[in-house]
């Protein structure tokens, strides 16, 4: 299974292209701080997610699914950059999935409130990537999303696992008492 992550953005757009288990193909980032902000940059982002669905074929898009409260601006820069991404899988028809942003430092780092060094130094390290690659850190986070998909599909929820598992005893029940 090969996977495309997406850490959307309107000047700058990670993307990371893994396969699974954990095994690297690509990274980088799609800059359009230079474009006036709209149409032009809208159009970059689009054009260069269905370069890249279309050089490295994955079977599925993964997308950070961001929650931004304190400046409605960027939200809607963001939101934008977004459909961009998912206009680009439905366009191709790849499946796309979404993730919160804690959950991916979760199944990456280990925690789900990681900084973005802890991150990439797990991204990194999953992925043994040479320390000699340049690795920004919007291509790091497309590439933490793309692996946060590949461990759901390995890995079941630890709790759902364990319940169907482990026996249940009888439950017992107190007699009530009642009031005379």
């Amino acid at each position: 299974m090969r996977i495309l992550g997406v850490d959307p953005g309107s000047a700058v757009c990670g993307y990371g292209v893994v396969e699974g288990p954990a095994r690297y193909v690509t990274a980088g980032t799609i800059r359009c701080a230079s474009l006036a902000p709209g149409p032009a940059r809208l159009h970059r982002i689009h054009e260069n997610l269905l370069a890249i669905i279309d050089e490295f074929s994955p079977t599925a898009l993964s997308l950070e699914r961001h929650f931004v409260a304190a400046n409605v601006q960027s939200a809607f820069r963001l939101g934008e950059a977004r459909a961009m991404a998912m206009l680009a899988a439905a366009e191709r028809k790849l499946a796309m999935y979404e993730y919160p942003p804690n959950e991916v430092k979760l199944c990456v780092a280990g925690h789900g409130h990681a900084d973005k060094a802890q991150v990439k130094y797990m991204v990194r390290k999953t992925l043994k990537l040479d320390p000699a690659l340049e690795l920004a850190d919007d291509a790091a986070d497309a590439l933490a999303i793309a692996l946060c998909h590949l461990g759901r599909g390995r890995m079941p929820n630890l709790v759902e696992a364990i319940e169907r598992v482990r026996p249940h005893p009888p439950r017992r029940i107190k007699p009530r008492m009642v009031p005379q």
